[in-house]
């Protein structure tokens, strides 16, 4: 019975503790971003701390909740996360994926793709974040301050 019972917590506790495993792969990423923005003659972005934050409590969110969405289980949107990690900007994007096991693959798919390509080239751009799940969620998130 006890056996019973250890295995049922274990199913409870694995899944939000697995919730909570954001790895924060900005320096991964920033090389490959720099290069790809350099290409349309597009400055460097750097890695903003309050984006990581901002980036990390969606994956987090999408994760423990099992939902993939630029809304938040919350209703929030990206502006509203980069304001509660403390980030007030003048510009703001936000990239989601999910199930791609490579940074490579991400950002191939990224490319391709309109909208997220039309995030990674914007001009307005300065700082970023990525991070990813364990469950193989990315968030990246683009911004700039002030302005």
């Amino acid at each position: 019975m006890r056996l019973i019972i250890a295995i049922c917590l274990a199913l409870i506790v694995a899944p939000s503790a697995q919730a909570q495993n954001v790895e924060d792969i900005s320096a991964a990423t920033s090389a490959q971003l720099a290069n790809i923005r350099a290409r349309y003659s597009l400055p460097p972005l750097t890695v903003s701390s309050a984006l990581t934050q901002a980036a990390a409590a969606h994956a987090r969110d999408m994760q423990a909740n099992g939902f993939f969405s630029h809304t938040g289980s919350d209703g929030s949107g990206i502006g509203d996360r980069a304001h509660a990690a403390g980030y007030g900007f003048c510009f703001i994007a936000e990239n989601i994926a999910q199930g791609q096991g490579s940074l490579d693959k991400v950002m191939e798919g990224w490319m391709a793709s309109t909208g997220h390509r039309r995030n990674i080239l914007s001009d307005g751009a300065r700082e970023f974040a990525m991070v990813r799940t364990g469950g193989n969620i990315w968030v990246m998130v683009l911004g700039r301050s002030g302005c």
